[in-house]
């Protein structure tokens, strides 16, 4: 059960096997935190900008992919981090793409993390794993008026 200030995980994943595999050892690595899977970037930005999200930005970390269909994670980390009301959400792209250029246009777009995911089976289990025990203890700011600062 999510505690008040467990982090809630937005999962914005077009694959649905990396989906699933993500928040299943997630859970092993004994997540409890409340989970939500987006297909595609233009989900994940009706979901943040036209009022899907009902305007609980509080403790909430994003993974997102890179290359999906519709919209890029780039695109969603761009207006992410580009409007005041998502500026100070954490985004970890969590991503199969190794290429150095894309790793570098995501942390200058404003990503926090950027974690590789790996091709082989057990490493990918055992990086999600790590992920999961990381995100176990992440705390996030919440200013007094209840709104993220």
């Amino acid at each position: 059960m999510p505690t008040e200030h467990s982090v809630n995980i937005i999962l914005v994943e077009d694959d649905d096997g990396h989906a699933l595999l993500v928040e299943k050892n997630l859970r092993r690595a004994g997540l409890v935190n409340g989970f939500l899977r987006l297909k595609d970037g233009q989900e994940a930005l009706d979901y943040f900008f036209k009022g899907e999200s009902n305007g609980d930005m509080q403790q909430v970390v994003v993974l997102l992919d890179v290359n999906m269909p519709k919209v890029t994670g780039i695109e969603v980390l761009k207006q992410l981090k580009a409007d005041v009301t998502t500026t100070a959400i954490p985004v970890i792209m969590l991503t199969t793409t190794d290429d150095p250029r894309e790793i570098e246009r995501c942390y200058e777009y404003g990503c926090n993390v950027y974690i590789t995911k790996p091709v082989e089976y057990d490493d990918f289990i055992e990086a999600v794993r790590r992920l999961g025990f990381f995100l176990q203890v992440v705390k996030l700011p919440v200013n007094p008026a209840g709104q993220r600062g």
